[in-house]
């Protein structure tokens, strides 16, 4: 753990005054103490605690040292009240020792050092007691900042393989479906197996050419559903069109891979499938305000008992935006007048 003071300078800077705004406290503590000498009593409490504040840096070492996860209570405070003892009888006689040296001899500084000499040892106390109290917040937040650091990135990793997951539903259903229809094709019309085998081939290896969740233009989506609707064209013909309502800058905003493929076989399987006539998919998206919306609607046939989903193609739609964007996404559904519509609002990003 490197040093919380020497390692950040605006708290170097705030290390020092504080230690100044000490001096000057214990100027006058000294002052009062002794009731003369004023400039013995402000020379010697800066030396003093000059000399004091870099035996209080070194501290953090064999804090940190004492300070372990494995040690006992009891053996950290008997470790922190032997290395207090040391560091204030060492700041005592290096004290007296720099002012033997600095003041002049007829200050009879030895008089004022015998009066001011228990208030000496009870600052130095106090203070010592002060600066392990505060190296145990830092190594409270610094250790709190550590476990909010890993807890963020696990919940990254975790976030990162629900994504994969979620993504990872898509395909093998979509293949389970496309095989089923060429299987049938192969008997009825080969040729158009063959055409689906191709296109499948093409949607496939764009589903499977990102193995990250870096976001796409809405533009590579597009293209790669009209491969999947020309797919399903294939089998079902003139029963199903498609129209699309595209504003040009929505062709360059980023989103989620693979994100609206599970809506339209939604929409093919509720629309077209169980339909005796022909279903239109219809695809709207702009910008406004700095929102990407998006709308996904298909025309259905009243009077026909739908088949019942499972609803995985909407949840994973709503669960892969919710953890893309927070709160910032929305899905929304409604089915009225024969058409079943899917809102997507989004973020719109263009980076």
């Amino acid at each position: 753990m490197k040093h919380p003071v020497l390692g950040n300078r605006v708290r170097l800077i705030v290390w020092w005054l504080v230690w100044l705004f000490l001096s000057l406290g214990q100027a006058l503590l000294f002052y009062y103490a002794y009731g003369s000498f004023v400039n013995i009593s402000i020379i010697d409490s800066i030396t003093s605690l000059l000399l004091f504040s870099g035996i209080a840096l070194s501290l953090w070492y064999p804090f940190t040292f004492f300070n372990k996860s494995e040690a006992k209570p009891s053996s950290l405070i008997m470790n922190l009240v032997l290395t207090g003892a040391i560091s204030v009888t060492l700041w005592i006689i290096i004290t007296k020792l720099v002012m033997i040296l600095v003041l002049p001899q007829e200050n009879n500084y030895q008089r004022y050092w015998d009066a001011t000499f228990p208030y000496r040892v009870g600052t130095g106390v106090v203070i010592y007691a002060i600066i392990i109290l505060t190296y145990f917040l830092f190594a409270s937040l610094t250790n709190l900042s550590e476990k909010s650091a890993r807890e963020a990135k696990l919940e990254s990793l975790v976030k990162e393989t629900e994504l994969k997951m979620l993504r990872s539903q898509i395909n093998p259903h979509f293949l389970f479906n496309s095989l089923n229809s060429i299987s049938s094709l192969t008997v009825t019309d080969p040729e158009k197996a063959r055409s689906m085998v191709i296109k499948l081939s093409d949607f496939m290896r764009y589903a499977l050419s990102r193995k990250d969740e870096q976001p796409v233009s809405f533009r590579s989506e597009l293209d790669n559903l009209r491969v999947y609707l020309d797919i399903e064209k294939v089998r079902f013909g003139d029963r199903l069109s498609t129209e699309e309502h595209i504003e040009g800058v929505t062709l360059e905003a980023k989103i989620p891979m693979m994100l609206l493929q599970p809506l339209y076989e939604n929409a093919v399987k509720h629309g077209v499938y169980e339909s005796t006539g022909s279903v239109s998919i219809v695809t709207t998206a702009g910008v406004s305000e700095g929102i990407l919306a998006i709308t996904i609607s298909n025309s259905y046939e009243n009077g026909v008992s739908p088949a019942k989903g499972t609803g995985t193609g909407l949840l994973n739609v709503s669960r892969r935006l919710e953890l893309t964007y927070g709160n910032r996404a929305s899905v929304r559904t409604e089915k009225k007048d024969g058409v079943f519509t899917v809102n997507l609002y989004m973020p719109a990003e263009f980076a």
